[in-house]
């Protein structure tokens, strides 16, 4: 069954955007009575008919209705993206689909990529959304300097993962004890001394996610499951 999101959906009926229309009727061949689904991002999961097949406004008749609640653990992971966007990309895909809450982009002293477009990411998301059949789009942030981040932070959910020598807890052994959690993933080349030391200042705790050097959008994937399962 063919799965659309309607982030806007509200009442019986619900009309697909032109270009999602002339997909679903041009491509996907989509004729009336034909059964779809629907997902606001917002917990809420729909199963439709198609009402009218028309190319620029199909609308679908709301057949059935059920509400997700919200994952009792909240999993937030922050993360310096790489120079190559693909990478990120991936790790966006692959952290919805296997369920994160918000997922925030970080400037480090370290950072190849000093900025970077939303939009491109929140397509990303949506896709996965559709794909693994979720029912919460996590929350994507703005790109924001390392510092002004930790000032915002909870410091008792929020870890650190760096390379840097020192005591350093398993990230397994923290996540679930609380509401949730944040995981703080720097770039390639860590976390600078200066950045660790303002961070462990916050009262941030320092963890790590295992023997293995892994790249950032592999570690950030290794948060995201680490506090999936230990929820």
């Amino acid at each position: 069954m063919h799965t659309f999101f309607a982030p806007d959906l509200a009442g019986p009926t619900y009309t697909l955007p032109e270009d999602e229309s002339k997909h679903a009727v041009r491509v996907l061949r989509l004729s009336v009575g034909d059964e779809v689904e629907l997902l606001d991002g917002r917990g809420g999961l729909y199963k439709a008919a198609v009402a009218d097949a028309n190319l620029k406004r199909c609308q679908l008749r709301i057949t059935h209705h059920e509400t997700v609640a919200p994952r009792s653990y909240f999993t937030h992971v922050a993360v310096a993206p790489t120079k190559n966007l693909d990478r990120m990309e991936w790790f966006v895909e692959k952290a919805v689909e296997i369920g994160v809450e918000r997922i925030s982009f970080l400037r480090c002293a370290r950072s190849e990529r000093r900025e970077l477009k939303l939009e491109r990411m929140e397509k990303i998301a949506i896709s996965a959304l559709k794909q693994s059949g979720q029912a919460w789009l996590p929350q994507l942030d703005e790109m924001q300097d390392f510092g002004d981040f930790v000032a915002g932070v909870t410091p008792e959910t929020t870890f650190i993962a760096h390379l840097e020598e020192g005591e350093r807890t398993a990230l397994a052994q923290v996540t679930g004890a609380g509401p949730g959690c944040c995981v703080l993933i720097g770039p390639e080349g860590d976390f600078t001394p200066q950045e660790i030391a303002l961070a462990l200042a916050k009262g941030i705790r320092p963890v790590t996610l295992g023997n293995s050097r892994l790249r950032t959008e592999t570690a950030a994937l290794a948060a995201v499951f680490t506090a999936h399962i230990g929820r």
